[in-house]
């Protein structure tokens, strides 16, 4: 009989049929995860296997995509162009940031078997679980027009001006559930596309480094030594804010649960987060060389030219092309298509997680703002009952909440600069003030109850 120290404690509901984010014939076994196994039934984690790791990988790579958006392009060749390479340190931080924030989610979905969107569904009042999932889906709105956008501006370039917007539109919506259609030939094959839409990224945004040759040595000072200046303080807000996306919390809760495992043993289950956490790390390092990529190309070609501050998605490839020439392989399509495979591949997963969402705040069963995602999640990784003996400890729980604070911080800082440029006129300078206050409100209150509530044993 499984001693009581070593038992994992459930949600009380956790043997129910209901499986809002897999079922269990979607799930991928993993060989001998499943097999009687007395060392893991007493809390010891099996040996590490090459095979396991393999088995587990996939869901972190599919987070990862978040952090490569067009959005996030976008925040690298500006950084990259007004600020050089002295925003690299901090590039490479907010990545360290979003890989904590992910591997907590990560925890959160191995240790219940449920995803974030389904525990703030039994966790929080029914008029809190409306406003998060308002607000949840408000922020996968915001970032999917980006994502769209990114798609239909690269279908432009690629078709020399041939297709209209709203055809590249069309285009991208389409190719979306196509894709997704894939997920019924087995979560393997959906990843497995991932990893070769990544893979292109990668050797897109390479080529481009090798065409414009930036400064190693400019690259190593500017990843290890931090550097800001008054210039440059809106591009490192910038390249923060893209990093932490809330649909990716989310998200990776759900993807976790791809896997089969028994979660009253405890010993399966760390050995779980153990693969887990090495996947998503080395997702999250590819992420980042991709997105180094990005911005050290923009920096050699534009830092401290006259063009520098009109550099965005639509002309970037153009001003590549007159910098650099078109070659066997013009600089203007190997950027469309990095842009392409960035955009439709968020587009994609950006509808997966708007699918969990949808599913585990209304109760649905579906075939498949950032505090309003984070706070939760901080939460409820830190409540006993809900994470047994996988609660995060003090260390980290206030290392989570450091991050936790900086992020809302700078949103605070974006949607202020937002409003004090672009609003005007007083009775919509009182609806924006209004719903910025009430907005401030909800998360004091989440924080609140935050600390009142789910950090008592």
């Amino acid at each position: 009989m499984q001693p009581e120290d070593n038992k994992v404690p459930l949600l009380s509901d956790q043997d129910s049929d209901e499986d809002v984010a897999y079922d269990s014939g979607e799930k991928v076994h993993i060989l001998g995860i499943n097999e009687p196994d007395d060392e893991a039934s007493l809390g010891v984690v099996p040996p590490f296997s090459w095979k396991k790791l393999w088995l587990f990988t996939g869901p972190g790579f599919l987070m990862s995509i978040a952090f490569l958006d067009p959005g996030n392009l976008e925040g690298d060749l500006q950084a990259g162009a007004i600020a050089g390479y002295s925003l690299l340190w901090l590039l490479m931080w907010a990545t360290a940031m979003g890989l904590l924030v992910q591997l907590l989610a990560a925890r959160l979905g191995v240790a219940t078997g449920k995803h974030l969107a389904e525990l703030c569904s039994e966790e929080y009042p029914t008029w809190d679980r409306m406003v998060l999932w308002v607000m949840a889906e408000l922020a996968l709105v915001g970032a999917d027009i980006q994502e769209v956008i990114g798609s239909v501006i690269a279908i432009k370039i690629l078709s020399n001006g041939a297709l209209p917007l709203w055809a590249g539109v069309l285009i991208t919506a389409s190719d979306c559930f196509i894709f997704l259609f894939l997920e019924n030939y087995g979560v393997r094959k959906l990843e497995a596309f991932f990893a070769v839409l990544i893979a292109t990224m990668a050797v897109s945004f390479a080529w481009m480094v090798g065409e414009t040759k930036p400064s190693g040595t400019e690259l190593l000072h500017g990843v290890s030594v931090p550097k800001l200046s008054s210039k440059t303080i809106k591009q490192a807000v910038g390249v923060v804010g893209c990093i932490i996306m809330p649909h990716n919390v989310f998200l990776h809760s759900a993807l976790v649960q791809s896997r089969e495992i028994d979660r009253n043993k405890k010993g399966q289950v760390q050995e779980a987060l153990n693969y887990y956490s090495i996947e998503s790390t080395a997702a999250l390092i590819i992420s980042f060389i991709i997105n180094l990529f990005v911005t050290t190309v923009f920096a050699k070609a534009f830092y401290d030219t006259e063009i520098a501050t009109g550099i965005g998605l639509g002309n970037a490839g153009q001003y590549l092309e007159e910098k650099y020439g078109g070659g066997l392989l013009p600089t203007l399509y190997i950027w469309a298509i990095g842009l392409l495979v960035a955009g439709q591949s968020s587009t994609i997963t950006g509808t997966y997680a708007g699918q969990f969402i949808m599913g585990g705040f209304l109760k649905l069963k579906l075939k498949k703002w950032i505090p309003f995602a984070l706070i939760p999640l901080l939460c409820l990784v830190s409540k006993e009952q809900i994470m047994g003996a996988f609660r995060i400890g003090h260390v980290l729980k206030t290392v989570a909440w450091i991050v936790a604070a900086l992020v809302i911080v700078i949103n605070g800082y974006l949607l202020l600069n937002f409003f004090s440029s672009e609003v005007s006129g007083q009775m919509f300078t009182s609806i924006v003030s209004a719903f910025t206050g009430a907005n401030l409100a909800f998360i004091i209150y989440l924080v609140s109850r935050g600390f009142s509530l789910f950090d008592t044993p």
